[in-house]
């Protein structure tokens, strides 16, 4: 069964078209290579209350993979994860785990970040940092625990 996937990078620079998003395309080819059908990245203002729309907005058209990259600093407008629990309806704390995990054995700033995983509905929504590399260590985190996740969200046995 393909599911169908969305990313969702948080960028005030890159929405008003001062950089490259370099990060969600890498996101985007992941989710494609792994099975999932990807449209291109969807480029948002940093700042919660766009996190919350653009999640529910991909919510509604049936996401069920929703990755966001940006916005899990400490910065003033760095307010992914404020955003992203406003619509979750439960928390995995293992994946951001095992996110931070990662990315602080690769680089001791990578435990700065404050991304947030878990279940909205039927779709799940994982925060990685914006950076090409998070995003390159962090997909496979998301590829390796996805399908199960969405099998026991459809009511499949635990194995």
């Amino acid at each position: 069964m393909q599911y169908s996937a969305a990313v969702i990078t948080v960028s005030d620079r890159s929405s008003r078209g001062e950089s490259e998003d370099l990060s969600g395309p890498l996101a985007v080819a992941a989710l494609r290579e792994a099975g999932f059908a990807c449209d291109d990245p969807i480029v948002i203002p940093d700042g919660a209350d766009s996190v919350e729309q653009a999640l529910r907005a991909a919510i509604t058209d049936g996401i069920r993979v929703i990755v966001t990259t940006g916005g899990t600093g400490v910065g003033p407008r760095d307010e992914t994860p404020e955003g992203t629990r406003r619509v979750l309806t439960v928390t995995i704390p293992g994946i951001a785990e095992e996110l931070r995990r990662r990315a602080t054995a690769e680089r001791p700033a990578g435990m700065l970040s404050r991304g947030v995983s878990g279940v909205a509905e039927a779709a799940v929504i994982v925060n990685l940092p914006g950076s090409p590399a998070a995003v390159a260590s962090g997909m496979p985190v998301v590829l390796s625990v996805a399908p199960h996740l969405l099998g026991q969200l459809r009511g499949d046995d635990h194995r």
